[in-house]
């Protein structure tokens, strides 16, 4: 379906929700945004007929009737009792799936054409039901930069370019990839796709992308295989034994003492005039705990691996950018 359609039927439903009244046909056409553009009554009409039609098939009851006897047309509304669905009960990953599904939905032109369209019902003096939400409230969020662009490479078919860093390498990459999918897997987002440099099917964790996530190339050209498995390829991914590793630190005197709590102490060292000890400490999930350790700031330096000092400098230079 065009977006401006679709748009324009979901301004019709929020119409018809958030009034009591039966609304007539030609006052849809001066509130909901999209009708004013008709060139014709015939074909506001022709329009206005096609959506009734299209909503019916969805599922909404739509309703027709008067408010008085003394109505000579008659008007719409959808009755919130039929329209809302009783309490339902889902499962986590069913939640999760309907919650991306609603995220999906959420722009800033919908949204505002939303607000629009009862900004304009209340101003035509309807009976507007304050209950009735006005935008729809994504339940799903990340913060990770390469989400957004990667979903909208799915949804189009695009190769996507971006600089990855491995676990056990301090420095990015860059991967070509045929983008067929962005998963969620225990708390975490994963890109599943075809890795053209490697010449094999891959999965990426998004945090680990660094930089601007590129597009190339026409739409439609990605097609994901129908027998991919995405959420599994994830799962048999994250199966393998974590690769665990000690860390030597260098800890300011007096200071992160959570981290001195897990670690053991080598020798007293002074780094760049700072009092301060030199531990180690066992990570059984090394690259998760650059965010951990990069918390502490400058009391916590690490002094190897090279790839968790490298990983920690670069959330540490993020930390101060966000800052200016």
């Amino acid at each position: 379906m065009p977006t401006v359609r679709a748009e324009r039927l979901v301004n019709l439903v929020l119409c018809l929700l958030a009034t009591r009244q039966y609304l007539t046909a030609e006052r849809i056409r001066g509130i909901v945004p999209g009708y004013t553009d008709a060139p014709s009554d015939d074909a506001f009409f022709r329009m206005f007929e096609r959506d009734k039609a299209e909503l019916r098939d969805l599922g909404i009851p739509l309703e027709t009737g008067r408010n008085s006897v003394f109505d000579s047309v008659d008007g719409y509304r959808i009755a919130r009792r039929d329209y809302e669905l009783g309490e339902i009960d889902l499962e986590p990953d069913e939640a999760a799936a309907v919650a991306l599904a609603v995220r999906l939905w959420d722009s800033p032109d919908l949204t505002g054409a939303a607000h629009g369209a009862l900004i304009k019902l209340r101003a035509a003096g309807v009976d507007v039901d304050p209950d009735t939400p006005a935008v729809v409230e994504p339940k799903v969020r990340t913060s990770e930069p390469a989400f957004a662009p990667l979903l909208t490479a799915v949804n189009r078919g695009r190769v996507v370019e971006f600089d990855y860093r491995k676990q056990s390498s301090p420095r990015p990459a860059r991967r070509t990839v045929e983008p067929w999918g962005v998963v969620s897997w225990r708390g975490r987002w994963y890109l599943v796709g075809h890795d053209r440099v490697r010449d094999a099917p891959r999965c990426f964790r998004l945090s680990r992308i660094v930089g601007t996530v590129r597009a190339s190339g026409k739409d439609g050209v990605v097609h994901r295989p129908p027998e991919v498995d995405l959420l599994g390829m994830v799962a048999k991914q994250n199966d393998q034994p974590p690769a665990s590793a000690t860390a030597r630190l260098w800890v300011a005197s007096g200071r992160a003492q959570g981290l001195r709590r897990r670690a053991k102490p080598i020798e007293a060292l002074e780094l760049d005039g700072e009092p301060g000890e030199v531990v180690e400490i066992d990570l059984i999930y090394p690259d998760s705990a650059a965010s951990w350790i990069a918390g502490y700031g400058p009391d916590v330096v690490v002094l190897e691996p090279d790839s968790l000092r490298a990983h920690v400098r670069m959330l540490m230079s993020g930390f101060a950018e966000g800052v200016h």
